[in-house]
């Protein structure tokens, strides 16, 4: 299809599709949001959506890619509109959304981003950059020899991450006299904002201490955000750009659900977020412990058995019997982590997840949510099961997500695709894989890559249910080995 969507083509879109409800060239951005991908297409980018509708127009998004060139190419010649399709399984509802104005790409030109950084009607920034890219080491602090944060520290004014852009636009601000602005994460990670307040802080020292001493004052709330994205695919493009009647080479598929609680922290102001459902907190860590211990961990656990099983898509994984008994018997394990005194609803929570995760017309593949288990699987599971071996209960479901997790990259270039779901630390676990150990000396040798449960009491007791459940994956197929687990 020739012609593109775009603000020339939106008149012409049949009524099927919700287009902006706001005059687009009236929008002045408030925003910067770095790593502009699809999550953020389908969730910040439409709460801020409704907000320019409602006539907060000061609150438009300058996205930033902080490496692909792919969102910037796909989205400048369609002034940054794209389609935000709800797929549930009996329908799907089209929205055209507009509050990015801009894509920049941080590779190309970061002297063009650190301008957007530094201008002072942006108020907030945004992040949904991915636990790898916080760059902490196994001990959770900032990497500091990391070659692009030592690359950072050299040359501030051609930084590579999203640290060296943070603080070099707030030390610029800091000496133009303007405020600084409010960071909110949006990643996937405990105390996210907490987390990557004391990574700047300690990136600003290691440039100077009167620094560190201004990032420390900046304003970084922690937010927990919900909602199941699957890639999009050639399919979905075609279809969706067969319904508009013009080209959409990058539609997001998502589901009806939605959440975002954020705590309620921001110095220079921020949108009426909650007059359209957002939850503004004074503590958001509740929230976040039972989204990464029961969705999160579930859709890890999810993805690994599924992968093993031959399933390609959450819902084939979580239709398959034996996997949906283990995942229930999972929630089980996880929910009596959780806090006890935070209002939390568990078992209602685990109800709806199960309504989403049979969603058969999302797609989600699995091999989408297995990227990154060294980084997801410390927060999604190994904090529940300490948490259970410390109050003297059982982690045996849990520790099943590790081994699988093990397996199926220990599989990769042979059952599984090479490449097939990708880890920053591959290259370490392709060599412990091909040494072929024995399971026991395979999972301590991924706990010291990893730092899983480093410093605990009770790794040894990890280690030893991860080693049992390896040796029943490595035996043979892996709904046996659910069976021979009692599961």
């Amino acid at each position: 299809m020739s012609e593109r969507l775009s603000d020339k083509t939106l008149k012409r879109l049949p009524s099927s599709a919700a287009v902006p409800a706001y005059d687009r060239a009236a929008v002045t951005p408030g925003i910067v949001h770095l790593g502009v991908g699809a999550f953020h297409r389908a969730h910040q980018a439409a709460y801020v959506d409704d907000c320019l509708a409602a006539g907060e127009t000061n609150w438009g998004i300058v996205g930033a890619s902080l490496q692909s060139a792919s969102t910037h190419d796909a989205l400048e010649p369609q002034d940054g509109l794209y389609t935000l399709a709800e797929r549930g399984s009996a329908d799907e509802k089209l929205r055209v959304i507009g509050s990015i104005g801009t894509v920049l790409v941080a590779p190309r030109d970061p002297a063009r981003l650190l301008d957007a950084l530094t201008d002072p009607d942006i108020r907030i920034v945004t992040l949904t950059i991915t636990e790898k890219a916080y760059l902490r080491g196994a001990s959770g602090r900032l990497d500091e020899n990391h070659p692009s944060i030592v690359a950072d520290l050299a040359d501030p004014a051609r930084p590579q991450t999203a640290h060296g852009f943070l603080v070099e636009a707030l030390a610029r601000r800091r000496a133009a006299g303007t405020r600084p602005f409010t960071i909110l994460s949006c990643d996937n990670l405990p105390s996210n904002g907490k987390t990557l307040h004391r990574l700047l802080v300690r990136f600003a020292a290691l440039r100077e201490a009167k620094l560190a001493s201004h990032v420390e004052s900046v304003s970084c709330p922690s937010s927990m955000v919900d909602r199941i994205v699957p890639a999009t695919t050639d399919a979905d493009r075609a279809r969706i750009s067969a319904t508009l009647g013009v080209g959409d080479a990058w539609p997001v598929m998502t589901e009806p659900f939605s959440q975002w609680v954020i705590e309620d922290d921001f110095s220079a102001g921020r949108p009426d977020w909650e007059k359209f459902g957002v939850e503004m907190v004074r503590d958001v860590r509740p929230f976040e412990e039972m989204k990464l211990r029961l969705l999160n961990g579930a859709h890890s656990s999810i993805a690994y058995l599924g992968l093993l099983a031959g399933h390609d898509t959450v819902a084939k994984s979580f239709g398959d019997p034996a996997i949906r008994r283990f995942v229930q018997a999972l929630w089980a394990e996880a929910a009596p982590t959780l806090p006890g005194d935070a209002g939390l609803d568990p078992k209602s929570y685990a109800a709806a997840l199960t309504d989403r995760f049979d969603n058969t017309a999302l797609q989600h593949r699995t091999a989408q949510i297995a990227n990154d288990g060294s980084q997801k699987l410390p927060q999604r599971i190994i904090g529940s099961a300490l948490d259970r071996l410390a109050a003297g209960t059982g982690a045996n479901h849990l520790m099943l997500t590790v081994a699988a997790w093990i397996r199926a990259a220990e599989l990769r270039g042979t059952t599984l695709p090479s490449g097939h779901f990708t880890d920053p630390l591959d290259a370490k676990l392709a060599e412990i894989a091909a040494a072929k150990q024995p399971p026991a000396d395979t999972v301590a040798a991924i706990f010291d890559l990893a730092g899983l449960a480093s410093g605990s009491p009770h790794r040894a007791a990890l280690e030893a249910l991860a080693s049992r459940h390896l040796d029943k994956l490595r035996g043979g197929d892996v709904r046996a080995a659910l069976a021979a687990f009692q599961i």
